[in-house]
């Protein structure tokens, strides 16, 4: 339609190409008007329209105001107006809100390039603040107030370069604001604001990390409230540490909370990436011991299984591999099992595989059926996984859904009842997602059945679920 649109505005009104489009014929209009009238055009429709009527008095507050404290006084009036929420805004109102609070920032950015840089700089902080109290106020599922949090950090950062203000006070300023922000406003700002600290700056900058990591307590194995304050400390001190090309300040900096598996694989991981393959092998087993009564972290072990394999250690690495296959049994360490030990090593973990399948009661939704299912997917194993799964009713779409379609041509009348099943499972879920998938599962079943079977199976369908409005428009 919109192509279709600026096709016909290309073409004149006898329908044959080069002659003035619409828009050309309205400007060619309005050209020939007085400045009079255009402003009373303009006024008459931002008097209908309040976010036009909102952006046009912040502009004028703004263009016809000399005085600098009245200009602040003013606009800041005009910006306390526009992030008014009145206790809630709900969904329907959160883009008017927006439009209102887009044009007082659009004011605020006019004067970055002028003599206020400066002033522009306190009132978009003054922005931010008001901006961040509305947020839990408004409506905001499609994420209208970060994306104007966003704006606003944009324009006070080239404000700050506009204005080059003090560079140790920005820095007491930025600081806090990074470590404690709630909405990452100022996210990475000592790597964002870099020019605009300098040097002074940036020293400033690290004499506060340094003296707020100086008085973070130890951490423990539990998250505590100032863990997050932690990381982002580590990110500021790494930047450092990364200026001054210093790898172990880098390292211990990621040595100091390994609370976590995942913690040992970033530690792990960045040894790696430095070149250091044995430090970042023993950072990777050590998080295997440190978690060894704990479900394994299959990227852990990879990891280590990767490294033991390039270190031509093969034998740890299946030790490794086979200790975590029995906790915590996965396709992915399946599949690694089978690369590293072949065809012997796969018999081996088919084998385990069935006994804890056969052990699983049905109903309990079991995690080893529906890996042991999985696995036998993966070797083609067709008339097992089939087996297996019907001791095990319930399992859901996730699982029957691709097995039925990988054993289409082998076992048409198991695909054809699981495919019934799960278009059932579709349409209750609602929605036109539910009803799309219901629909293509439909479209596969046709090629395993006569015409006449098919057509019977559609018309029961559309009888029993006609008042499912979006699966009647899919099935057409």
């Amino acid at each position: 339609m919109v192509a279709t649109g600026l096709a016909a505005n290309e073409v004149a009104d006898d329908g044959g190409e080069g002659g003035p489009s619409v828009l050309d014929r309205i400007r060619a209009h309005l050209k020939q008007k007085g400045v009079d009238a255009l402003v009373e055009m303009v006024v008459e429709i931002a008097e209908r329209d309040t976010a036009l009527f909102r952006k046009l008095d912040i502009a004028a507050t703004a263009s016809s105001t000399r005085d600098v404290k009245r200009l602040e006084k003013e606009l800041r009036r005009a910006i306390d107006v526009a992030t008014r929420t009145g206790g809630s805004v709900g969904y329907d109102g959160a883009h008017d809100w927006a439009d209102n609070v887009d044009a007082a920032l659009d004011a605020v950015s006019q004067l970055v390039q002028g003599r206020h840089a400066a002033l522009a700089m306190k009132l978009v902080l003054h922005t931010i603040d008001r901006i961040e109290d509305a947020v839990d106020d408004i409506g905001d599922s499609d994420g209208e107030g970060h994306a104007l949090l966003e704006q606003a950090g944009d324009i006070h950062l080239a404000a700050c370069l506009a204005a080059k203000p003090d560079p140790v006070m920005l820095a007491r300023d930025l600081f806090p604001r990074q470590i404690y922000g709630q909405y990452d406003t100022f996210y990475r700002a000592v790597v964002r604001y870099d020019e605009a600290l300098g040097e002074a700056g940036l020293a400033e900058y690290r004499r506060l990390a340094v003296e707020a990591w100086e008085k973070l307590p130890p951490p423990t194995r539990k998250p505590e409230k100032n863990e997050n304050d932690a990381s982002v400390l580590i990110d500021i001190l790494d930047f450092f540490a990364e200026r001054d090309g210093d790898v172990e300040a880098r390292i211990a900096l990621r040595s100091r909370n390994l609370s976590t598996s995942s913690d040992y694989l970033t530690l792990a991981k960045f040894c790696l990436a430095e070149g250091r393959k044995e430090e970042a092998l023993r950072h990777a087993e050590e998080g295997l011991w440190m978690f060894e009564d704990e479900r394994p972290d299959g990227r852990l072990v990879l990891f280590v299984v990767d490294l033991l394999a390039k270190a031509g250690r093969k034998e740890d690495a299946a030790s490794t591999l086979w200790k975590a296959f029995e906790k915590a049994p996965s396709l992915d360490l399946y599949r690694q099992l089978r690369k590293l030990g072949g065809k012997a090593a796969g018999e081996r973990a088919l084998t385990y595989m069935e006994a804890k399948a056969a052990a699983s009661r049905p109903m309990t939704g079991d995690m080893a059926v529906s890996t042991f299912i999985l696995i036998l997917m993966e070797e083609k194993m067709y008339d097992a996984a089939w087996t297996a799964l019907r001791g095990h009713p319930e399992m859901g779409p996730y699982l029957t859904g691709p097995l039925a379609e990988a054993s289409e041509k082998t076992h048409p009348q198991e695909v054809l009842a699981a495919h019934a099943r799960n278009v059932e499972f579709h349409i209750s879920t609602g929605g036109r997602t539910g009803a799309k998938e219901a629909c293509r599962l439909i479209a596969r079943m046709a090629r395993l059945r006569d015409p006449a079977a098919q057509a019977q199976y559609i018309a029961t369908l559309k009888q029993r679920h006609r008042l499912k409005r979006s699966f009647m428009e899919f099935l057409g």
